[in-house]
């Protein structure tokens, strides 16, 4: 008897929810007998003549043996207005199907992945400095101006700051869970959740309930590089797991590029350990679009002198602006460098802050307002 969608869809997940069967047994038993009913139909010893199918998994296939009700399963995320995606769906990410063990069932939540997007993969430390965080925001606002989707975790710092500035750009990005899709991992990213949902793609390959587990994020970053036609870091310790998402993107025959920091900031270490290794040095977006071969107009980056700039400086002043840099510098720093008395760096460090040029951090230290510039 013909099957519905909503049949097919319940028997998809019910053999994705058999407890030990991985993405890669699963396949072989696709491969094998074409579709997850005529799995469920294959006796024991036809199932464990699949590679990666145990004794064990064959007896929980024959006898449904789920970890959860696929049934109640589909109903709940009707009620999330989730659905999900399955290998053989034509709205499957096909980059995905290139990677060697991927995802045979995504739970989604969003839009549907526009056609014929190339994405790129921004990702990046959970603790980053302030420049860490507004050349990740940069760098996928220029992407998405330029119809590049970005794809990121969700996590804090990097992966936020990539994910709003692409929504803020009005762009496409997803973002990619480590844990189930009823879930909002940190709870503190449940704005940029909402926002990301009605604008963009919230996906996971996780069932329902999956709580953030350590494990479940290197599981999850080949999926963020699997979708990606490159991935960049922003900002990295030499042990951060971004390292990771880049060593499943070389694994993958996706290109890697990392953006350079201080040499003395701990945190962009693991993106000079890339640059060494031969990932491609960007700066900006257009570093991005070029190493991809995409031809765009170059970013048009007007200073705070130029014309157009956000204001004119006088001399002292531009002189302050060029000690303070992009990380933080404390105002007894600024006043011994520049040679200047620590009252009139003062003055001038609060016109300059009302022109738009600098921003006070905690503790009187300042630095670069480089949202305040005509820069992407």
């Amino acid at each position: 008897m013909q099957q519905n969608g909503k049949q097919i869809k319940t028997q998809w997940l019910a053999l994705h929810l058999i407890p030990g069967l991985g993405n890669r047994g699963f396949k072989n038993l696709i491969d094998k007998f074409g579709s997850p009913s005529q799995v469920f139909s294959a006796d024991i010893s036809d199932l464990m003549g699949v590679q990666y199918i145990r004794r064990d998994v064959a007896r929980k296939i024959t006898h449904k043996d789920y970890a959860l009700d696929p049934e109640k399963v589909l109903a709940k995320l009707e009620r999330l207005s989730a659905k999900i995606i399955t290998y053989l769906d034509a709205s499957y990410p096909p980059q995905l199907r290139e990677i060697q063990d991927p995802p045979m069932v995504l739970y989604a939540r969003g839009r549907d992945i526009p056609r014929d997007m190339i994405f790129v993969g921004v990702v990046g430390s959970r603790n980053p400095t302030h420049y860490g965080v507004v050349s990740a925001k940069k760098i996928a606002q220029g992407l998405a101006r330029s119809g590049v989707g970005v794809v990121s975790g969700m996590a804090r710092g990097i992966d936020s700051a990539a994910h709003w500035g692409c929504l803020d750009a009005r762009g496409f990005t997803i973002a990619v869970q480590g844990t189930g899709i009823d879930s909002i991992y940190p709870r503190s990213n449940h704005k940029l959740h909402e926002q990301i949902v009605e604008n963009g793609l919230v996906l996971t390959e996780f069932p329902l309930g999956t709580s953030p587990e350590p494990k479940n994020f290197p599981i999850r970053n080949r999926i963020i590089s699997g979708l990606s036609r490159a991935i960049t870091v922003v900002e990295a310790t030499r042990k951060s797991g971004s390292l990771i998402t880049a060593s499943l993107a070389l694994e993958q025959g996706r290109d890697v590029y990392a953006v350079p920091g201080s040499i003395h900031s701990f945190k962009s270490m693991g993106c000079h350990f890339l640059i060494k290794q031969g990932a491609a040095l960007v700066e900006n977006s257009d570093d991005i679009l070029h190493e991809l071969g995409l031809c765009y107009e170059p970013e048009t980056i007007e200073g705070p002198t130029g014309e157009g700039g956000s204001s004119s400086m006088e001399a002292t002043e531009e002189t302050i602006y060029n000690i303070i840099g992009d990380y933080p510098l404390h105002i007894d720093q600024i006043a011994r460098q520049g040679n200047i008395e620590p009252g009139e760096v003062s003055n001038l460090l609060t016109k300059m802050e009302i022109k738009g040029l600098i921003r006070q951090l905690p503790g009187k230290m300042f630095i670069r307002n480089l949202d305040g510039l005509g820069n992407k």
